[in-house]
């Protein structure tokens, strides 16, 4: 693969995750893990306003995160491809592990030097 090429790929890459770094983004995928949602239902579940999830949902449909399907007057949103849940759902358990690695760290450090003074 050429430079420019890598460059590009990586530059998308970035920009999608930049869509998914936000909080309400990802509050918003976890929702559509069960299936298609209108705005009003979305912005509801997630106690946000309406306009404030449209935009939201702008952003991930820019990155190509959801896509929007009009049925009748409602627009139902869902996920473009269950990946984005399964790159997700992998960097949780990542955060899980070096949570669980930082806080054994955490207490052994506190320990140590507890256990060095009493010799």
């Amino acid at each position: 693969m050429d430079r420019e090429t890598a460059l590009e790929i990586h530059d998308l890459h970035a920009r999608l995750c930049k869509a998914i770094a936000d909080p309400k983004r990802l509050l918003i995928i976890n929702e559509l893990r069960n299936g298609p949602l209108t705005v009003g239902d979305l912005a509801e579940a997630l106690e946000i306003g309406q306009s404030n999830c449209s935009q939201h949902l702008a952003i991930l449909r820019e990155r190509g995160v959801v896509e929007a399907d009009r049925q009748g007057p409602h627009v139902l949103y869902s996920l473009r491809s269950e990946k984005v849940l399964h790159a997700i759902d992998l960097l949780r358990e990542f955060m899980a592990e070096d949570l669980g690695t930082r806080s054994r760290l955490g207490k052994a450090a506190v320990r140590a030097p507890q256990a060095m003074s009493r010799r």
